[in-house]
């Protein structure tokens, strides 16, 4: 399967509240790790996290565009939608953009991760500023003591080191 039809089965399948198909995108071991609600493995686990979504929302709509693939990464840009059944912003239409990353293993998606703006996010969904920053501090804390950074600090280190 190329990308580009991993991408539309990706976005039929969201839209369609198809949470079986979504998690046979993935190899059996593969991983979703959503932005908001964190990495799951496996895709018993996918298709329980995609349930996640309907409760919170209805009417989806994923639009990935510029998709590019070298090897077995790729990304695509995205832009995503839905009403809200949240109670502060039931029936309002949330609407952000992000970038997804693919992690592909003989045609399936081994390891699936993205970025966008969760403040966009929350803001949308009416949450109160405290609630907002509580929650984007924790989502900071997380980042702060992650893999990713714990590399880039020792990049850092030999950078700075090598310039004196």
């Amino acid at each position: 399967m190329s990308f580009e039809q991993i991408l539309e089965r990706f976005a039929t399948a969201v839209g369609a509240a198809d949470t079986n198909g979504l998690a046979s995108l993935f190899t059996p071991e593969g991983v979703y790790d959503d932005y908001f609600f964190g990495p799951h493995q496996g895709r018993d686990a996918i298709a329980h996290m995609l349930e996640r979504f309907y409760v919170g929302g209805e009417t989806f709509v994923w639009e990935f565009t510029e998709p590019a693939c070298s090897g077995d990464t790729a990304y695509a840009r995205y832009c995503f939608s839905y009403r809200s059944r949240e109670p502060d912003s039931a029936g309002e239409l949330i609407v952000f953009e992000g970038i997804s990353r693919f992690r592909l293993e003989d045609g399936l998606i081994a390891h699936y991760s993205e970025v966008f703006d969760r403040g966009v996010a929350f803001t949308q969904l009416g949450y109160a500023p405290g609630r907002i920053t509580r929650l984007l501090e924790r989502y900071a804390t997380g980042f702060r003591q992650s893999e990713p950074v714990a590399r880039h600090s020792a990049y850092r280190d030999l950078i700075l080191k090598a310039r004196t």
